[in-house]
């Protein structure tokens, strides 16, 4: 459905991008979408079924251990990225499609995706 007032803020013209990613990325139980929440200090992922409308696993940067060497909230989220793979191992998940939710691809945002790939997980 189109919205009666163009977007006028910047989380307004994010949220507008994620429903346009929304439309194609699309998580199954074999192969759930991997989502990333981004706010000011921290970050989030979330394994999820669409097809059940169920969260699989999440895990926050306030939960994942440390990654030696890492430094600052970019640092954070690549431990997000490897803590997130290790949970979905132990559940037998493999692959996984993800959603950037409707932020460019760098800093934070492709930390988690880098660090989940290190972790073994297959994009």
């Amino acid at each position: 459905m189109r919205p009666v007032r163009k977007p006028r803020t910047a989380e307004e013209h994010r949220r507008r991008r994620h429903l346009r990613v929304r439309r194609r990325v699309r998580g199954t139980a074999e192969r759930p979408r991997l989502v990333v929440f981004r706010s000011l200090k921290h970050i989030y992922a979330q394994l999820v079924d669409d097809d059940r409308g169920a969260v699989l696993l999440g895990v926050t940067d306030r939960a994942a251990p440390p990654v030696e060497g890492a430094k600052g909230k970019v640092g954070r989220g690549f431990a997000v990225g490897l803590a997130v793979a290790g949970r979905a191992k132990e559940r037998g998940i493999t692959r996984v499609v993800f959603d950037r939710a409707g932020y460019a691809y760098h800093g934070r945002v492709k930390a988690v995706a880098d660090g989940a790939r290190k972790g073994g997980l297959e994009f």
